[in-house]
């Protein structure tokens, strides 16, 4: 079976209207639509405020600006009502309130770990049609919880005030940062992706062509994931990723020089030294090891002893990377 996973945020307008598009497209019985987590307002209070008075808050503006970079909010607000209506949402449109949704994608993952694609999709279509078609707040628990029921999905209450769905969903947005998500919509089949309210005709194409992604052991899948978001410039991103590979194979090089990546990227550089010195006490020759020790000891401004190991990776492999460094360092002790 063919899956669609549908990475966007509840409060999305372009999501829902994609969400209908997605609907008219021609897929047979063997697709599979899963509903993973984005967020365009990370920053959202718990407490939701009125929409109008949000987008007096040059943050909650500059995150609105994203879903359109080339119209205002307000523009991009009546533009986005016109389309809305063209895909039949309404007759009523318009959301009134800046909501919070990290607890609204938690609902969403359990609708899918308790009851497949099918439950998942309609707890997705009742918020959404909450938040956009009722003026609902769906960031406030109990209405979630009396969304969730109404589609179906039973014991929210108890399952948010237990945390359930927050590991999940915190795991889902670093991967979707590390396959390369930056918009809502984006939708993604195997190792290709389309971002945008695409009109059906092109998300069937996507799925005719999409190759589909090779099944990776955990563990691979997880190391691939954590130097992805290190590319990405998230290295606490890659520390959390790597947290079960830290706890079952801590002794394995590679899992250790991301880990020391990673702790110099978020500026734990005892962290990073430790882990360093550790490995190249079984790898001496492990010339970016010792480059990266270096590049610790100078970054916290023991440049003294960070010049032997940049000298030895500068003798081991020439790159201009490392010579850089050396002749900074070098400059730096007298």
């Amino acid at each position: 079976m063919k899956r669609i996973e549908v990475w966007a945020d509840m409060v999305c307008a372009w999501a829902y209207i994609g969400k209908r598009r997605l609907e008219k497209a021609g897929f047979g019985e063997d697709v599979e639509i899963v509903w993973r987590p984005f967020q365009i307002d990370p920053m959202a209070p718990a407490t939701a405020e009125p929409l109008e008075e949000a987008l007096r808050d040059p943050v909650a503006e500059g995150a609105l600006r994203a879903c359109n970079p080339d119209l205002t909010p307000a523009e991009n607000r009546a533009r986005v009502s016109r389309v809305a209506a063209g895909e039949g949402l309404g007759p009523r449109w318009g959301a009134a309130w800046r909501s919070n949704t990290f607890d609204a994608h938690r609902v969403v993952a359990l609708a899918l770990e308790r009851g497949g694609v099918a439950l998942q999709d309609a707890v997705v279509e009742r918020i959404m049609r909450a938040h956009f078609a009722e003026a609902a707040d769906i960031g406030d628990r109990a209405t979630l919880v009396a969304l969730a029921t109404e589609a179906g999905l039973e014991g929210m209450a108890e399952a948010l005030d237990a945390g359930e769905g927050t590991a999940e969903v915190r795991s889902q947005l670093l991967r979707g940062k590390a396959v390369g998500v930056a918009t809502s919509p984006t939708f993604v089949v195997g190792g290709t992706a389309v971002a945008g309210a695409q009109p059906p005709e092109v998300l069937e194409d996507l799925l005719r062509r999409a190759v589909p992604e090779r099944e990776l052991p955990d563990e691979v899948r997880l190391l691939r994931q954590a130097e992805s978001l290190l590319e990405v410039r998230d290295p606490l991103g890659a520390l959390q990723t790597l947290e079960p590979l830290l706890a079952g194979h801590g002794d394995d090089p590679a899992v250790r020089l991301l880990a020391a990546r990673a702790y110099f990227g978020s500026a734990q550089l005892n962290r990073a030294k430790e882990t360093l010195e550790s490995l190249l006490e079984r790898s001496p020759g492990d010339h970016y090891a010792r480059f990266l020790l270096g590049r610790t000891l100078e970054r916290a401004n023991r440049h003294a002893e960070a010049l032997p190991h940049l000298r030895l990776a500068a003798a081991m492999s020439p790159e201009p990377g490392y010579t850089d460094a050396l002749h900074r360092v070098e400059s730096q002790v007298p």
